[in-house]
């Protein structure tokens, strides 16, 4: 089937405008317009993808180490008859696995050094079935006997303690004791049994995991806190601690991951929208400098516009050969951009540690950013719209100069050919 002429002296023009010597500048001009779409096209895939690997990344790690559901007490006291609510809870068909806990805060010591923790008391034989960290470590967390009073702590903040598997430690429990001689911080000697990496800062730097009999004697809670749940889909947690929360009533309170971290989530979709408009006018800036471009095509090529209207051409075909030569330089932009965002964004878990070993830098400190590599998550939700609005701004460059092209009288171009 045989092309429009539109579409023939189009495409002609643009071809033309690439290898003609005298055309030389505006070639120049309309390449800079193509690179200029690619690589804005390139970059809002590299960000936006690396922002997406961050979320899911941070996400998991910390569902490595956390419940998806947890189960409090209205009045924060503990919960005597844990077993009949994690009975009720096992009912729902999303929750797949139950565990009991005792969540703290204290202070762990090691000679002069002392660091805030957050404590968690489990029972080593249920919390596998919670957490797929317990799960992968159900060897380390059986060393935790009740009455040996041993503990288990992330690897960082061993590391910022000097301690290593097997030394002591002290541990500064709040709500001191109180005496003749005034209140006594409670303390007690523990021993490190054990070290756990979630390869998430927060917890690694944080958490301490002790049996759940000894957490509620040094806390004096009288038994389990909360009760944790497991989902056969996180992404479906607000959704189930709904539905628990209308069967439970109102002496129990329901709290899911999604809520606990609700601000962190937030704030990381914030920032992928601020990311999005900030490199779509990167995208646009270059997509009208066709307006430029074709601008001057349309006084290069008054003479061959005057011809074509004296042969028949409407206003609406001019308009369309300089629409059409204008839409292939942002097709053109708009898939190199693809092709070089995809390659990079598939690529970046070697792409970014050969730059920091080429420069002997760190882009990710882990203290700083939770992880410490740089994640990737291409989604075809981001790729498609990014394509799409890099097509319609290159379109949209394109109206005024064909418009301008249209309005060519014959007669006036032809006068001093």
């Amino acid at each position: 089937m045989k092309l429009p002429y539109e579409w023939r002296i189009g495409w002609r023009y643009t071809r033309a405008g690439r290898s003609a010597r005298r055309n030389g500048f505006i070639s120049f001009i309309s390449g800079v317009s193509v690179i200029g779409i690619a690589l804005g096209v390139a970059a809002l895939i590299i960000v936006l993808s690396v922002m997406n690997g961050f979320q899911k990344e941070v996400r998991d790690r910390m569902l490595s180490v956390i419940a998806h559901v947890e189960l409090f007490h209205a009045d924060g006291g503990a919960l005597p008859d844990w077993h009949i609510l994690a009975d009720q809870a096992r009912r729902h068909p999303a929750v797949v696995g139950v565990a009991p806990f005792v969540p703290a805060q204290a202070l762990i010591a090691r000679g002069e050094d002392m660091r805030g923790a957050v404590v968690r008391g489990i029972d080593p034989a249920q919390e596998a079935q919670v957490t797929p960290l317990a799960a992968r470590m159900q060897p380390v967390l059986s060393r935790l006997k009740p009455g040996e009073w041993g503990v288990v702590m992330g690897l960082e903040l061993a590391r910022s303690l000097g301690v290593r598997e097997g030394d002591p430690v002290t541990l500064v429990a709040p709500g001191g004791q109180v005496t003749p001689a005034g209140v006594v911080p409670r303390l007690k000697q523990m021993q490190v049994v054990g070290l756990f990496e979630a390869g998430h800062y927060e917890y690694d730097s944080g958490t301490v995991m002790m049996h759940i009999d000894d957490a509620a004697k040094l806390f004096r809670t009288g038994g389990p806190v909360a009760v944790q749940l497991k989902l056969r889909d996180a992404q479906q947690a607000r959704g189930v601690a709904n539905d628990l929360a209308e069967v439970l009533g109102s002496d129990v309170i329901v709290r899911d991951w999604t809520r606990t971290n609700a601000t962190w989530f937030d704030a990381v979709q914030i920032e992928k929208r601020m990311m999005f408009i900030i490199l779509t006018l990167i995208v646009a800036v270059a997509a009208f400098n066709l307006v430029s471009t074709l601008v001057m095509t349309v006084t290069d090529k008054r003479a061959d516009i005057a011809i074509l209207r004296t042969l028949g051409a409407s206003p609406g075909s001019i308009m369309g050969i300089f629409m059409v030569q204008g839409a292939l330089s942002g097709v053109m932009g708009t898939l190199a951009g693809l092709g070089l965002g995809l390659l990079v964004a598939f690529n970046i878990d070697v792409i970014v540690p050969f730059i920091e070993h080429l420069l002997g830098v760190r882009f990710l400190p882990g203290s700083i950013y939770l992880i410490t590599s740089m994640p990737s998550d291409p989604q075809s939700g981001d790729i498609i719209p990014i394509a799409v609005v890099s097509l319609l701004l290159s379109l949209a460059a394109t109206l005024y100069p064909s418009w301008r092209a249209s309005r060519v009288q014959p007669a006036e171009a032809l006068r001093y050919e």
